[in-house]
């Protein structure tokens, strides 16, 4: 076996300066010396660590200037020094940004003295976003480039990108922009070179972040939050991504504690989280995003009662529990993190005839729009959806057929169309399937308002009183209905998927079909809301009550002088009930 050849650096430099090519930490306190900086910290030696031995597809998460994009320049030079012959691509959610990594990479091979012979001759391209070192030998790309995450990727190689911050608040606003980068991130395997490297740089902006996305696809996310977090939240909050260094440091003494106290002592972090906010810190700083979003999302699939509904009869009042028993773990659960189902803790009262149903129905626009339909019934305040989907469709026949043959199915009152779409065309056409098949009233609402917010403001007080009683079978066929969709878009047209990702921003959802028609069958029963089930209960006993006490009228002995007296309908029923025994008694013995 042939003896591994030692490389160039042990040949010509002195066995004690070994270590400046073969440990990154020691190059990143060269860098650190020339750049005038106070000596590395521990945090980020323990980032240089991971940057040089970590694995090929990582993911660096760290607090707001901890220094991640200086030691990643460092980190560029060091393997340049080392190897010549590499080519790295930096990228970043805008050109400009990109620009300034490279920028700085350049400048630190122009001024530092053991760079200076990588700075590029004459001959070589010697641009500030793509450049060459001295030894590198003539290839189509560049040493060092610089590109925006949606600019001209393709025609370069490179041994390592680095995507520093790909991920801002103006690329991750709405759902759309998210999946766009989601599959824009995909063209780096199409750039590298086979055995190459990719190293992501960021803070995540929502639990929907790409940071969180990415892992899926091999990569290792390792996390530095500015604080010790407790052993609790390193588990529950970082789901085991938090780095060693930190998870080393957790006990009960240190909990909360700066991880970087040189840097970022405790009346700092103070100051900086009375200046961010709660929200503002923790996400920036502290790297948890539970917190953001359940700010963000306002809707949470918590805030439900799942059961299985009847067509007919419904209970006469729920009573709703976040108790771990009531949890429905059998169910496809699409929301956010540790958002759940639950069951109803408990049934009250007789089962009964609902009070009203209805079949909503939003017409499908244009594109990839789904015509939505939704079954709402309504009983002592409780909004019971039974069934809710969406027709890859619109004006067809069959479209028009189906949905007559659910109003019928379900024996709704009432068909309530959004009119927006085409002036109330589908409406017109389909009136006469309806009255064919099933005749029943038609009502048109129109909206004026920004989609999100009017979606928000109908759903989330229902929600939160636990009004909106879901269908069991609804939640497995909401995940069926899509299983024909790329698995890319499949979650986009659930139901379920569109609740708890809708916020409100404009165009925040890519798809919000079938949540806008359930949205607008809520609104139909919203003025009928204010009922309360106690009362109904109530009301409905007496009128039982009554009715039993009128049956004795008319019988020797009996009379409703009883309710003259001020007695309850009940009380009424026990007095005749002892004065028909008496009087019954009295004839007998005559």
């Amino acid at each position: 076996m042939a003896k591994p050849v030692d490389p160039w650096w042990r040949k010509e430099r002195p066995e004690n300066e070994w270590r400046i090519y073969e440990d990154f930490r020691y190059f990143l306190f060269l860098v650190w010396l020339h750049l005038k900086l106070p000596d590395p910290t521990p945090i980020q030696y323990d980032i240089a660590l991971y940057l040089q031995h970590g694995p090929e597809r990582k993911i660096i998460e760290a607090f707001r200037g901890i220094g991640k994009s200086y030691i990643t320049s460092a980190y560029v030079c060091w393997q340049l020094l080392r190897d010549p012959q590499k080519k790295f691509m930096v990228v970043s959610a805008s050109k400009d940004r990109a620009d300034a990594f490279s920028q700085f990479t350049k400048r630190l091979i122009a001024e530092m003295p053991l760079l200076q012979h990588l700075y590029p001759r004459p001959n070589q391209r010697t641009s500030n976003v793509s450049f060459d070192v001295a030894p590198a030998m003539a290839d189509h790309s560049p040493s060092v480039k610089s590109v925006g995450i949606f600019g001209q990727l393709t025609g370069s190689r490179a041994d390592e990108i680095v995507a520093d911050d790909v991920e801002v608040p103006n690329n991750a606003e709405t759902q759309g922009m998210r999946d766009k980068l989601s599959e824009r991130v995909k063209e780096f395997d199409a750039v590298l070179k086979p055995g190459g490297r990719i190293t992501y740089l960021g803070t995540p902006q929502t639990e929907d972040s790409l940071y969180n996305e990415i892992p899926k696809r091999g990569y290792s996310a390792r996390i530095w939050p500015v604080r010790i977090p407790s052993k609790k939240d390193a588990t529950d909050k970082y789901g085991g991504a938090l780095a060693p260094y930190i998870i080393e440091r957790i006990s009960e003494n240190t909990v909360g504690l700066p991880t970087d106290p040189d840097r970022f002592d405790d009346i700092d972090l103070m100051k900086r989280e009375a200046s961010y906010g709660r929200s503002g810190f923790a996400l920036q700083f502290m790297l948890d995003t539970s917190l953001s979003d359940q700010d963000k999302y306002p809707l949470k699939l918590a805030d439900l009662i799942v059961m299985s509904i009847d067509k007919e009869v419904a209970p006469e009042k729920l009573v709703w529990s976040a108790d771990p028993e009531y949890v429905l773990s059998d169910l496809p659960c699409v929301g956010m993190r540790n958002d759940r189902y639950y069951g109803p803790a408990a049934k009250l009262g007789d089962w009964i005839k609902y009070t009203g149903s209805v079949l909503a129905i939003d017409p499908a626009g244009r594109g990839k729009d789904e015509t939505g339909w939704c079954i709402i019934k309504m009983l002592n305040g409780y909004l019971y959806v039974l069934e809710c989907g969406g027709i890859r469709g619109g004006y067809e026949e069959e479209t028009l057929e189906f949905l007559a043959k659910k109003a019928e199915e379900y024996k709704v009152n009432s068909c309530i169309i959004e009119a927006n779409f085409g002036d109330g065309m589908f409406t017109r056409l389909f009136q006469p399937v309806l009255t064919r098949i099933y005749p029943v009233i038609c009502e048109e609402v129109r909206h004026s308002r920004q989609k999100e917010l009017r979606i928000i403001d109908t759903l989330e007080p229902v929600m939160n009183r636990h009004r909106l009683v879901i269908n069991k079978r609804l939640v497995e066929e909401d995940r069926k209905s899509t299983e024909d969709l790329p698995p890319e878009q499949r979650q986009r047209y659930q139901l379920f998927y569109q609740l708890t990702r809708i916020t409100k921003e404009r165009g925040a959802l890519a798809q919000d079909d079938r949540l806008d028609v359930l949205a607008i069958g809520v609104a139909y029963w919203t003025e009928q809301m204010s009922q309360d089930e106690d009362d109904k209960i109530k009301q409905r006993k007496d009128r039982i009550m009554k009715a039993e006490l009128e049956a004795f009228v008319g019988r020797p002995g009996i009379s409703i002088e009883g309710l003259a007296m001020g007695m309850t309908p009940e009380e009424a029923i026990k007095s005749a009930r002892r004065k028909s025994k008496k009087n019954r008694l009295r004839y007998t013995a005559k």
